[in-house]
């Protein structure tokens, strides 16, 4: 950590407003505001090890939301995609996936899927850009799985067209390949194809969803397919040292998102939307261009230090955060960041805004 990594840091700390991501909180306060949920949700029970009281409750309004016959709640994503990936690979009887390279278990979770399932990953593409049913045709027969990440985040959270998807589905579906969806983002995506959940996930065989990105939980993800699969992932949840004594406090807490954040999905979009063109109207790069969901990222020719300079003059003026840190690109002399609209963006002019990142690239 450098002074201005230690500046910049504290700035952000002592911001009363946030644009990007969710407001600061404290620990009391999220604990103390999930009691009084429970409360208003009629959870006056605890799980034991998974069943009953909030986990069940919230296991059977995904499957319902996502049109599928069950789902398995856990509180680790790591976990919930290694095993299911590990399921479908043993039925078979090969540990080979296809997985797109920008995907999150390849960059994120440090070698865990080949030292702990040794799954066998496969590029089902390359660089940024979504799959294609002409991907998947092209790889040797007898996959374990096939996986996709909708959206694909570290690509700007890219969105494929939905005539592609259904495609890609198809195609797994006739050379017999589980198709499995990395959707931690699912919930932002529905607003861009303006379909159903359950329609989307009715494309893969199993599904995965997060709780604590745009629904705001504290942790925890499940799963979604059909019985049997989820009877199996169950057993793989015990094996990886999943299944709690108690997961009531995270169960609960992605109910509360389901009630309160996800209605206004598209509102995220809607703003992200009218923000990325203000971006680019002073002189700014965004990608994509318009945005799939509510994150993309966002360009700028300066030097990273320059800009977190100034990003920590304005918090430190304003108490707003309005950008979260920056990068360097593989282009010399241009920085990059990515931006998230949640519900606390929704409180500025997105014109304003843009005006702020204007001052702190040194581009206005």
């Amino acid at each position: 950590m450098t002074e201005l990594d230690d500046r910049l840091r504290d700035a952000a700390r002592a911001c009363t407003e946030m644009v990007v991501w969710h407001p600061n909180t404290r620990p009391g306060d999220v604990l103390a505001e999930l009691g009084r949920a429970c409360d208003e949700l009629g959870i006056d029970e605890w799980d034991s090890y998974g069943g009953g009281g909030a986990v069940t409750r919230l296991e059977e309004q995904v499957a319902e939301l996502l049109g599928k016959p069950a789902a398995v709640f856990f509180v680790s994503g790591t976990m919930a995609q290694q095993s299911m990936l590990r399921v479908w690979c043993e039925r078979r009887g090969t540990r080979r996936v296809a997985i797109q390279d920008l995907s999150h278990l390849l960059h994120h979770e440090n070698d865990g899927p080949r030292l702990v399932h040794d799954l066998r990953f496969e590029p089902l593409t390359e660089g940024r850009r979504t799959a294609t049913v002409d991907d998947l045709r092209g790889l040797a027969p007898g996959l374990g799985a096939a996986l996709v990440e909708l959206p694909l985040r570290d690509a700007g959270c890219l969105v494929p067209p939905w005539e592609e998807l259904v495609a890609l589905s198809e195609a797994a579906r006739e050379l017999g390949v589980p198709l499995h969806v990395d959707g931690a983002r699912l919930w932002e995506v529905q607003p861009s194809y303006d379909r159903p959940l359950a329609e989307i996930a009715a494309l893969a065989d199993s599904v995965y969803v997060s709780f604590y990105k745009g629904l705001g939980g504290m942790a925890g993800a499940a799963v979604v397919g059909e019985e049997d699969a989820m009877k199996e992932l169950r057993a793989w949840r015990q094996r990886m040292g999943g299944q709690l004594y108690r997961m009531t406090p995270y169960a609960a807490g992605a109910l509360v998102g389901l009630r309160d954040r996800l209605p206004h999905m598209g509102e995220y979009l809607a703003w992200a939307r009218s923000f990325a063109t203000e971006l680019v109207g002073v002189g700014l790069r965004v990608n994509p261009d318009p945005p799939h969901t509510n994150t993309f990222e966002v360009f700028a020719e300066s030097g990273v230090e320059e800009i977190h300079e100034r990003l920590a003059a304005f918090m430190e003026r304003e108490k707003v955060q309005p950008s979260p840190p920056w990068g360097p690109t593989d282009v010399p002399g241009v920085a990059m960041t990515e931006f998230t609209a949640y519900q606390a963006a929704l409180a500025f002019d997105p014109a304003e805004v843009a005006q702020w990142f204007a001052e702190i690239t040194a581009t206005g």
